[in-house]
């Protein structure tokens, strides 16, 4: 049988570190984060005027970073109102935390 066509099985763990990892993996969403972290909230207008994009490429950064459940969104029209989600934010840092000491469960010595 070929390599490629064996299935191979993730951890749920494994699933949510991959999926957060991808939603972080863009400059803008990492400074979105900050900015949203360092407040309560933030309108969606303030945030293409802290970062000088059109509304459109925001609000699709801001999709994928609520697709990973790292921020909650409030729609107060005619504005949506963005804040942290601090439960999955607890969860991200937690399973981040145990991912990258992971070498030491396993004592690896690569060299």
């Amino acid at each position: 049988m070929q390599r490629t066509l064996l299935t191979v099985d993730y951890s749920s763990e494994e699933e949510i570190i991959a999926s957060i990892a991808k939603a972080i993996g863009h400059p803008v969403r990492v400074k979105i984060l900050r900015l949203l972290a360092s407040q309560t909230c933030c309108f969606t207008g303030e945030l293409t005027e802290l970062i000088p994009m059109a509304q459109s490429t925001i609000s699709q950064h801001l999709k994928a970073l609520l697709n990973a459940g790292l921020i909650k969104g409030e729609i107060n029209p005619p504005k949506v109102r963005y804040c942290i989600d601090r439960e999955n934010w607890q969860k991200a840092q937690a399973l981040f935390g145990k991912f990258f000491t992971a070498d030491r469960e396993y004592n690896c010595d690569c060299g």
